[in-house]
């Protein structure tokens, strides 16, 4: 198997939050459906069954009105700490790790994105660097949302 770093895409972001308050943003599928996916995506949840050997599905929305149907199954979850998730398609099978980790007063989120194999991670590499920056941007978003002025 390849070595994991060419198969996998790596993020955090320090989020002025606790871990519990990140984590609430994870488990809750209303919120979930605000923040999953890139920019300018929405998300329709059909299924959120927020438990180890549970299911998720969901259609993103893409702007120029495209669906992309998506089903994860969760792997393991610790509260306030870990949600690792699966995704079992045969041509983008991946595990995301989402880890929360307290730093002062705010907490760091690590993402981990590990493909099986790093040819189907390649081709989708700068889409994703991208795509999870911005789904890291619009966690933080939902854990905070901009105050009305």
């Amino acid at each position: 198997m390849e070595p994991i770093n060419a198969r996998s895409d790596v993020r955090t972001k320090l989020i002025e939050a606790t871990p519990a308050q990140v984590f609430a943003a994870i488990r809750d599928p209303s919120k979930v459906a605000r923040w999953w996916g890139p920019d300018g995506f929405s998300s329709t949840i059909h299924q959120f069954e927020f438990h180890p050997g549970g299911w998720w599905r969901l259609t993103l929305h893409g702007p120029d009105g495209t669906d992309f149907p998506n089903e994860y199954r969760l792997v393991r979850i610790e509260p306030d700490r870990m949600v690792q998730i699966a995704h079992p398609s045969p041509d983008h099978c991946f595990v995301l790790t989402i880890e929360l980790t307290r730093r002062g007063d705010a907490t760091l989120v690590s993402w981990q994105q590990t493909f099986d194999q790093a040819e189907h991670y390649q081709p989708l590499a700068e889409f994703l660097a991208q795509a999870n920056e911005q789904v890291l941007a619009r966690l933080a978003a939902e854990v905070h949302p901009p105050s009305a002025a």
